[in-house]
């Protein structure tokens, strides 16, 4: 089997819903964000997908077959990095305070717990504080311990940029705080290192500016979806917050980060229309967002993995995938030109297949 362009989008849409049945060195469970995910570099670039011994994709020979036939996609598992050998003079393995993501992304949840994680307001889709509770990390990472660890990573692993995200806390900055200072530790130890900031939109609007003088390269404020509908079921507690307000950090981070280094989460699959999705990311990208489509997953210790809620149809996720990556070449934006973060990255998402 040879793939063209459509083709490769067609195979990395089916693959990011489907996932592999192998075995891979580097591989997620719980947390923040897509997980239950290997990690591997396909077709050249790194992909995170779930790992399910029922998918039809399978790797061998160093390529993706589905089924008995090869679809003519390199793949290579990502090799378990080095620094996972090492721990903190007061023992606590570098893997508890960050993680490899893809080929050279190294990302942390900074505070690992969330005031919305509680039902009736915790969001369906995220297990943010699951790992937590298995032990594979710990509740809150300090910013000498992310210096120490990024320090190492680098040298040993050669990772290349950096994801700090945080569980929303209590104060009126919602974690920009304890981010801002995180960025700072960490390039204090490695200048240079891109990093990208993810949080809710801070009360105070300042704190966008004050993680941009922290030395932040890209910030993240994600929304998971634009319908008011599906927001109420699907993050009933960050609903509570208005698109308004998140308009109105967007565009205050555009200002502050410039264009192209201010994205979102779009999660294809809660049952928005494809056609109000795409013209939601068209919005997006004319205020100078990114807005990163990405397969929604039930989750092992997700409400909806409890509630039995299914993932997208791959055909979906291709079309949204496709139509979306169209707008932003258009627009001359591309995942890579964030500098940091989820879509410079682009693993847990297909966009990157289609130009994106």
């Amino acid at each position: 089997m040879s793939a063209g362009t459509d083709g490769r989008l067609d195979i990395r849409a089916e693959v990011a819903v489907r996932g592999i049945r192998s075995t891979v060195p580097v591989h997620r469970h719980g947390g923040a964000g897509p997980s239950d995910d290997g990690h591997l570099v396909l077709d050249g670039a790194g992909a995170a997908l779930p790992v399910d011994p029922g998918s039809p994709f399978e790797v061998r020979d160093g390529r993706l077959w589905r089924g008995g036939a090869d679809t003519g996609l390199a793949v290579q598992p990502v090799r378990r990095p080095r620094f996972y050998d090492l721990a903190t003079a007061d023992g606590v393995p570098y893997e508890k305070i960050a993680r490899l993501h893809g080929a050279d992304v190294l990302a942390t949840t900074v505070v690992q717990t969330c005031v919305r994680y509680a039902e009736p307001d915790r969001c369906r889709f995220c297990t943010v504080e699951e790992s937590l509770r298995a032990g594979s990390t710990v509740a809150a990472k300090t910013p000498d311990q992310l210096a120490e660890v990024a320090a190492a990573a680098v040298r040993l692993d050669r990772v290349r940029q950096m994801v700090l995200t945080t569980g929303t806390t209590h104060g009126p900055d919602r974690g920009a705080r304890v981010l801002a200072r995180s960025v700072r530790a960490v390039l204090a130890a490695v200048p240079g290192l891109p990093v990208q900031v993810q949080c809710e939109p801070p009360a105070d609007l300042g704190w966008i500016s004050e993680l941009r003088r922290a030395g932040a390269t890209a910030i993240g404020i994600h929304v998971e979806t634009l319908d008011e509908e599906l927001r109420r079921r699907w993050t009933p507690g960050k609903a509570t917050v208005p698109l308004e307000r998140y308009a109105e950090a967007w565009d205050e981070a555009v200002r502050v980060f410039g264009r192209n280094r201010v994205s979102t989460y779009l999660l294809i699959g809660l049952g928005e229309d494809p056609d109000e999705l795409v013209a939601g990311a068209g919005r997006l990208i004319e205020r100078g967002v990114y807005p990163f489509v990405v397969p929604f997953r039930p989750l092992v210790g997700s409400l909806a993995r409890r509630d039995g809620v299914p993932g997208p149809a791959p055909a979906l996720v291709r079309e949204v995938t496709g139509r979306v990556a169209a707008l932003l070449a258009r627009a001359g934006m591309t995942g890579a030109a964030q500098g940091a973060g989820c879509a410079a990255c682009g693993a847990c998402s297909a966009l990157r297949a289609a130009g994106g």
